[in-house]
């Protein structure tokens, strides 16, 4: 559903922009957080339901989900907790997420089937009914307007849907378990969905695939803003998919002045700590392929690596020991400006979880999305297309620039591998999403991608399709290609890799 404006994506909006504006406006000294329970009914009006059965239960979830976007865990729906416990711990500089990132609030959950086979009301009730002949089991039967299946005999073969000359039986199921590569999404004891914990790798397709806006990751937003009233020295480090993502006449420059409009001190590129990657994999690859590993897997998606060191524990040395671009970009920034706080903009709830880890956290102070940012612009009432334009303070190549497309990452390696002279063959293997990640895993173990070079990204398309984006994937693929072309330099060993200078 990326790229069109659905009421989920009023919703989300409308509470990023709620968070958002009270954190631009609030008395920093002494905050009322009873002001988001007016938020609820400012974001649902009356006394009419307008998206569910209740008004009751549409402010009940916005409730939860303005408690996640302020960083705060969900509330037990068995137990009474105030709305605004925690709320004033919220009210820092500091880093305030933990686990878990993304979360099923279970009230909005509507039990979707997890896995079902039905007939249809294109079903004619033909004659010759191929699909009670094709069922192993007789779990088909001709009732008497179409044919019937027992869901309590049904295996889920297949054979009933290929068989019907109507195309009359279909098979779906839960929509965040079919995004959900890494099989976390479960259900509890009523049937709604639940997220496995030890196998998610918040990679966030789930949250964009739930038709019913129940689940949804923490933010950062609360604390950044106040970061930024506080006086607090704040670089931004975007990800290269940002272009793209507000509109057609949002250009990289006008998004660039829109971010500084909020009070961040300077924007820099993530696609720079792509360059510093890309140098660093390929020195990787040429000394340890296939002397000491069997492949180099690229380490750029941390949903990806993450999955890969949890489905296949024996390859995980296999996985490139690079920094992501995110956390080279940070440290950049934190060597050049020790007492700046660093956020870092992009299309990935992933990059949250990466942020958590004891050896990032002193880099990256903040993670928010686009479509977060989207909420900012929103709450200080920034139109993109009237501000001027304002260059970016460093430059990416157009190698780095183009990681956030898949196939990306790994040809800026090769290039880098070619540019240096070495004649070593590389072999590149790539796949995005994670279903198509697990079938490149299998094929790594069983020895058949040695010498290769593997990516992985969790996402369609690459980043171009993360959870935090705005816009349809192949129109921002379209934008950061283009956007690469424009880079003054080819590869990463052509970047100066210059100072972040004031």
């Amino acid at each position: 559903m990326r790229g069109l404006f659905t009421p989920i994506t009023k919703i989300r909006r409308q509470v990023f922009t709620e968070v958002a504006k009270y954190a631009f406006e609030r008395d920093l000294e002494q905050s009322d957080f009873n002001y988001f329970y007016e938020s609820s009914y400012r974001i649902i009006p009356g006394e009419v339901a307008t998206y569910r059965d209740s008004v009751f239960k549409e402010r009940a979830i916005i409730r939860e989900r303005i408690r996640l976007a302020l960083g705060l865990p969900i509330r037990p729906s068995i137990t009474h907790q105030p709305f605004t416990q925690g709320m004033a711990e919220c009210a820092t500089t500091e880093k305030k997420l933990d686990m878990p990132l993304v979360n099923v609030i279970p009230f909005a959950c509507e039990a979707c089937p997890t896995d079902r086979v039905q007939v249809s009301d294109n079903c004619r009730k033909c004659l010759a009914h191929p699909c009670t002949t094709v069922c192993p089991v007789n779990a088909v039967s001709i009732g008497k307007h179409a044919a019937i299946i027992d869901q309590d005999k049904c295996i889920k073969c297949g054979r009933c849907i290929e068989a019907c000359p109507y195309q009359a039986i279909l098979r779906f199921g839960r929509p965040c378990a079919q995004a959900c590569g890494a099989k976390a999404i479960e259900s509890d004891d009523l049937g709604r969905a639940k997220i496995n914990q030890d196998k998610c790798v918040s990679c966030g397709l789930c949250i964009v695939a739930c038709p019913f806006a129940a689940i949804a990751d923490k933010s950062e937003i609360f604390q950044l803003i106040t970061a930024i009233r506080s006086g607090e020295t704040v670089f931004a480090a975007v990800a290269p998919s940002f272009v793209g993502q507000f509109g057609p006449l949002a250009t990289p420059g006008k998004i660039v002045s829109g971010i500084k409009a909020l009070g961040i001190t300077r924007v820099i590129e993530v696609g720079w700590g792509a360059d510093v990657g890309s140098l660093h994999e390929a020195e990787e690859f040429l000394r340890d392929v296939p002397e000491h590993k069997p492949f180099l897997g690229t380490s750029c998606c941390t949903s990806w690596a993450l999955f890969a060191r949890k489905t296949q524990p024996t390859l995980a040395h296999c996985i490139a020991q690079t920094h992501t671009p995110m956390v080279a970009s940070a440290q950049k920034i934190k060597a050049e400006h020790p007492g700046a706080k660093v956020v870092f903009i992009g299309p990935c709830v992933a990059k949250k979880l990466e942020a958590l880890d004891d050896e990032v956290r002193p880099y990256v102070d903040y993670v928010i999305t686009f479509e977060e940012l989207m909420g900012l612009f929103s709450a200080k009432q920034i139109e993109l297309s009237d501000l001027p334009e304002t260059d970016l303070a460093t430059q990416a190549s157009r190698d780095g620039r183009n990681y956030a497309v898949a196939g990306g990452v790994a040809q800026a390696v090769v290039n880098v591998i070619k540019a240096s002279g070495h004649e070593q063959d590389v072999p590149v293997t790539r796949a995005d999403t994670l279903f198509e990640c697990r079938k490149m895993l299998a094929l790594a173990k069983a020895g058949k991608l040695n010498g290769h070079l593997l990516e992985g990204m969790a996402c369609p398309g690459g980043c171009v399709g993360g959870p935090g984006t705005l816009s349809q994937i192949p129109r921002a693929a379209t934008a950061v290609k283009a956007f690469a072309q424009d880079s003054p330099y080819q590869t990463a060993g052509d970047n100066t890799l210059e100072a972040l200078a004031p």
